[in-house]
């Protein structure tokens, strides 16, 4: 082996870069001065892209796969720096590793409450939380953008941000989508779809894609959720004061239970002491409804083989003043088994036994 051959086997570099941290999403390969020698090999593996930046300026990105660094294989870098072909000089240059995995289950939720108008409850405030993914879709956007010099980023770096986008993508998809706060549980599906939508032309920005987004909860502040769920409970309980007598009545007829029979007693003792302080502070208790009004029979009179009517009883009365209902008329009702005799109902016999007073000036 000739020195030349030496040397030329100790210029040839191996760069690749594997990953533990699950949390690395750019990574610098470290080189002395930065120095890449001709021919060197370099491996990028699934889930991976490499980014070549020359004297500042973004040159290659390289897909998964094996490359020797030549100048047919990197045809950027050739027009940017003139080579010795001879020598087969070195170059400066810095390799940035991109991973392009997901990164998942990443957390998102609403520090504040949002304000939003319901349909059903009015002015209300809700939170929500759920998680989401990311991933680099463009590294050479990315690294410019986002990245810059920095030698080891990690998703810690830019979820802050992300995070921030969601919930003001959320507030706004949330306060504009008219959907009650009840029926939110059953549309949480479509509300991430149509918050990743809306967050993407952003994440594009940034050379990045959030290709899942997940809302996991939408809770009502502690005060409305007591009150609703007290209003579930009125719901189910369904008529209260039917609801009390069959609760008294369970508790009374527990046969051959101690506690059936103690319950009871106190649910009696309860109800008596209720009573009783209604008694002491005045309050009346409330009187059940009256009866319907009776039933106004109307009268139908035979004569001569016609009959007449219906006549209201105040009529009857009338016809008995002017003599043309007598006791021996035929009258019959709704309900009366055939025709009588006036003097025979008696409703209408009380019609003959009431005399008018004398007229005046006699």
């Amino acid at each position: 082996m000739g020195i030349f051959d030496f040397l030329t086997g100790e210029f040839i570099d191996v760069i690749h870069w594997t990953d533990n941290t699950r949390d690395t999403m750019v990574w610098r390969f470290e080189r002395e001065d930065h120095e890449i020698k001709y021919g060197a090999k370099l491996t990028v593996r699934e889930g991976q892209a490499a980014v070549f930046v020359h004297e500042g300026q973004l040159a290659d990105v390289f897909t998964p796969g094996l490359y020797m660094l030549e100048t047919n294989n990197m045809p950027i870098m050739t027009t940017l720096q003139h080579w010795d072909h001879g020598f087969k000089s070195p170059f400066k240059s810095e390799i940035y590793f991109v991973n392009t995995t997901r990164f998942s289950n990443l957390k998102w939720g609403t520090k504040n409450p949002i304000m939003l108008r319901d349909p059903e409850f009015g002015p209300t405030r809700l939170r929500a939380f759920g998680t989401y993914t990311v991933k680099v879709a463009d590294p050479a956007v990315f690294l410019r953008e986002i990245v810059g010099t920095d030698g080891e980023f990690t998703m810690d770096e830019i979820s802050y941000q992300i995070r921030n986008i969601i919930v003001q993508e959320f507030s706004r998809a949330i306060a504009s989508s008219g959907i009650p706060v009840l029926d939110m549980a059953a549309n949480t599906a479509d509300l991430g779809k149509l918050i990743a939508n809306a967050i993407d032309p952003t994440m594009k920005q940034y050379g990045l894609t959030i290709p899942e987004l997940y809302i996991e909860n939408i809770s009502l502040p502690p005060a409305v959720e007591e009150a609703l769920d007290a209003r579930t409970s009125r719901g189910m309980a369904g008529n209260l004061d039917e609801h009390m007598k069959w609760k008294a009545a369970e508790s009374m007829t527990m046969e051959g239970s101690a506690a059936g029979g103690a319950m009871g007693m106190g649910m009696g003792a309860g109800l008596g002491m209720q009573m009783g302080n209604m008694i002491q502070s005045g309050a009346t208790p409330v009187a059940a409804p009256p009866p319907p009004p009776p039933v106004e029979h109307v009268w139908h009179i035979a004569e001569g083989g016609e009959v007449s009517g219906p006549f209201s009883k105040a009529a009857m009365g009338r016809k008995v003043t002017d003599g043309s209902l007598t006791r021996d008329s035929m009258v019959w009702t709704q309900g009366q088994d055939g025709w009588m005799r006036a003097e025979d109902v008696a409703e209408l016999a009380q019609l003959f036994t009431v005399m008018p007073p004398p007229p005046p000036g006699t």
